[in-house]
């Protein structure tokens, strides 16, 4: 496997993990500040940076009205447990600047829009085909709902108890699938 042409195995875990993000169905918040749960992954990054990955991830507007009990506000707001005082979508933002104040080369995406209502899900796809464009990202979409699939990816693979049964651009294999699971799953 190569990662701009260069050999995964020639590199160190340290250096290829900081180069890939991750979005999951279930974006996990610790009981911390927004800035916190954002820098997480890069604790190094600047204030900039903060406010760069925020913008980017459409989560500034929101995270700047944000209060807590205690007092703190915007940044310094307090999520709750697990981000229980967030919605699923600014959860998924938060998610989202967090992979981004990582500055990746890559982003996987397992699952990241399925528990979201379909306004919310479309808003975060476009955001994250934009976010592509805009940082040169390479962006791999896992979902067991191939309509998501269909929109954002140039390839899909279909898999079956983990192996490929189908591979093509997303119109092709919607046009005209070519096995039995893959025409189940239309």
């Amino acid at each position: 496997i190569k990662i701009d042409g260069q050999n995964i195995s020639e590199v160190t875990q340290d250096s290829l993990r900081s180069k890939i993000g991750m979005v999951t169905q279930d974006t996990s918040l610790l009981h911390r500040s927004i800035r916190d749960n954002i820098l997480y992954g890069n604790p190094d990054a600047t204030e900039e940076d903060l406010l760069k990955a925020t913008k980017q991830a459409h989560a500034h507007e929101f995270i700047e009205t944000l209060t807590d009990p205690f007092g703190n506000v915007g940044y310094d707001a307090q999520v709750g447990e697990r981000g229980v005082k967030l919605s699923g979508g600014q959860r998924q933002r938060i998610g989202i600047a967090r992979a981004i104040a990582l500055k990746p080369k890559l982003l996987i995406c397992d699952e990241s829009v399925s528990a979201l209502d379909v306004s919310v899900q479309a808003q975060i796809l476009n955001l994250l085909l934009q976010l592509q464009q805009e940082m040169n990202l390479a962006i791999i979409f896992i979902s067991h709902d191939l309509s998501v699939v269909k929109h954002v990816s140039d390839k899909v693979a279909v898999m079956y108890f983990g192996k490929v049964v189908e591979a093509g651009s997303a119109k092709e294999i919607y046009a005209n699938p070519q096995n039995e699971y893959t025409k189940k799953l239309l």
